[in-house]
């Protein structure tokens, strides 16, 4: 199985994400792509710089040719924020809309009358902040930007998924509704292009799964326009729920929002690196030099059999693994959601879904829905059964499964590349086939038939094999 894992010893905010990505690999004209294509006055600029003595990319997000100002010497411009509002800025009230910082680097609190007279842009210490003048939009507008932006149907998905989270947990945090908050810095150009452009350039990996180390979250406070915060701030640990975190010597903010709704997001399963084949190396920047320490998100490309062994019946040429096994009879739910709720478990790493039409008590005709899963991914798939299904009940049992050695071979076909599964018995090829992902990308892309690439790619393998 092809992974990345992310190694967070320094935290993770947007712009190290993304500068980690293209330092493995990831096309700077596939992000400049995207950019262009939002056409939200935004322009992306990307440095060789250097950290704790490594080298590594950082990416940074020009609006509107606006430079980004440093968040010591915006608040030395901005001692007194609140002094400067209107009756009418002063007392815009608790139902007023919230708005919070883009990714990077953390945000700062206000009422809607407030940011929207400063406009200023409040970050995490380790970051910039903008002084120019951002829109506020609400969640269903940057939903709207995300569902017409030209990429494809699952970095949209994962860049609407990142939205969602930091604004469930800016609602849970301040206690009102998530379409009562107004984004005011999330919702400004540069914050949309940070996380689509993850999206985007999770999605140009080609991997299958991303596995996370603990996360160094920093320590000390942070300086936010209503006031000084502990490190990590509320929403930022609202977001890590469920995931393994420390504070290191650091007395900064080294997980910003964004970072950790990426994490919340993308990430499958946290822990020490696993057994695997390292292919891609990659080091993404923060903003800050730190004495000592190499402020670097650092991301490892490559293959794992994860947790397979080899099984002595077959020859050494079979893998053998114990899954979990969940199901789960349904005989009251709209078809509807059953379609969707097996999307979201091969979203969430399910090894394959399918259901299974059954008679059932009272002569009603159910479904028996049944998930195949990794034993370390177990545990959140029951979940979203029972989060997502009408079911009371989830049955589980584990069992062992044998599957063919597999790899991936990259064949070139006039439109763009197509990973080839290839399997193999006893030394010997018994199983090839297209990523269908792959291929149905092209067609979409390429306005080509879908088995007309899958074709070509066949062939081409074909050829290179008798060749």
């Amino acid at each position: 199985m092809r992974i990345a894992y992310l190694e967070c010893f320094s935290g993770i905010s947007g712009d190290m994400f993304l500068g980690a990505l293209l330092d493995a690999g990831v096309p700077f004209e596939l992000l400049q792509k995207t950019v262009a294509e939002l056409n939200v006055g935004a322009t992306l600029e990307m440095l060789r710089v250097d950290r704790g003595g490594i080298s590594g990319t950082k990416l940074d997000v020009i609006v509107d040719g606006e430079k980004d100002m440093p968040r010591e010497e915006f608040w030395a411009q901005n001692a007194h924020p609140h002094e400067h509002h209107s009756a009418q800025e002063r007392t815009a009230g608790p139902s007023a809309s919230l708005r919070f910082g883009r990714d990077d680097k953390r945000e700062g609190l206000a009422t809607a009358g407030e940011a929207g007279s400063r406009g200023e842009r409040l970050e995490h210490e380790d970051g910039p902040v903008h002084s120019h003048h951002a829109p506020s939009r609400r969640l269903s507008e940057i939903l709207k930007i995300i569902s017409a932006a030209s990429i494809s149907e699952r970095a949209r998905q994962t860049a609407s998924d990142i939205f969602l989270a930091l604004g469930a947990a800016e609602a849970k945090v301040h206690n009102v509704a998530v379409d009562d908050i107004q984004f005011h810095e999330v919702g400004a150009a540069d914050a949309i292009v940070d996380i689509v452009c993850a999206a985007v350039g999770a999605e140009a990996l080609q991997v299958e799964q991303f596995v996370c180390s603990p996360l160094n979250v920093g320590s000390g406070t942070v300086s936010c326009a209503h006031g000084v915060l502990p490190v990590p701030a509320p929403a930022t640990l609202e977001l890590l729920k469920g995931a393994p975190i420390y504070s290191g010597e650091i007395q900064k903010e080294l997980v910003t929002p964004t970072g950790a709704a990426i994490v919340k997001v993308i990430v499958s399963s946290f822990g020490p690196c696993p057994q695997m084949t390292v292919e891609k190396i990659g080091y993404g920047a923060g903003s800050r030099n730190f004495a000592n320490h190499a402020n670097l998100l650092r991301i490892s490309i490559g293959d794992t059999q994860a947790a397979a062994k080899p099984s002595h019946d077959a020859g050494g040429h079979v893998a053998e693994e114990e899954i979990a096994i969940l199901e789960a009879n349904l005989d009251d739910l709209n078809p509807q959601l059953i379609g969707y709720i097996v999307e979201r478990a091969l979203s969430e790493n399910a090894l394959d879904v399918f259901t299974t039409p059954v008679q059932m008590k009272k002569n009603r005709p159910g479904t028996l829905l049944t998930v195949l899963a990794r034993l370390e991914h177990e545990e959140r798939l029951r979940a979203l059964l029972f989060r997502e299904s009408s079911t009371l009940g989830v049955r589980t049992r584990h069992e062992k499964r044998y599957a063919l050695a597999r790899r991936h071979e990259t064949v070139a076909t006039q439109w763009g590349d197509v990973r080839m599964k290839v399997a193999s018995l006893n030394g010997a090829v018994s199983q090839y086939a297209p990523e269908y992902e792959d291929c149905r990308r092209i067609a979409a892309e390429h306005h080509v038939p879908l088995k007309t690439v899958m074709q070509e790619a066949i062939r081409l393998y074909l050829d290179r094999q008798n060749g």
